[in-house]
């Protein structure tokens, strides 16, 4: 599954507004929107906040997996 999928439906599952989400990875709801629809690609450390604020692995925002386990800190 594409990340940008993922990224949408645990923003939509969580009642989460693309200006939030965008709060969490300091950019606007346009930046944010731009991640989802594919006219800007999602920064490493990007993708860290996101697993951070979401509390779930990389592994499933990038398809590596469908679980949805909970971020490490190792």
């Amino acid at each position: 599954m594409n990340y940008r999928i993922r990224l949408k439906n645990l923003r939509e599952d969580n009642d989460f507004t693309q200006a939030k989400i965008g709060e969490v990875i300091n950019k606007s709801q346009q930046g944010y929107n731009h991640i989802e629809m594919g006219r800007a690609e999602l920064k490493i450390e990007d993708l860290v906040a996101l697993c951070k604020f979401y509390n779930i692995s990389a592994d499933y925002i990038i398809g590596l997996t469908d679980e949805k386990t909970p971020y490490s800190k190792k």
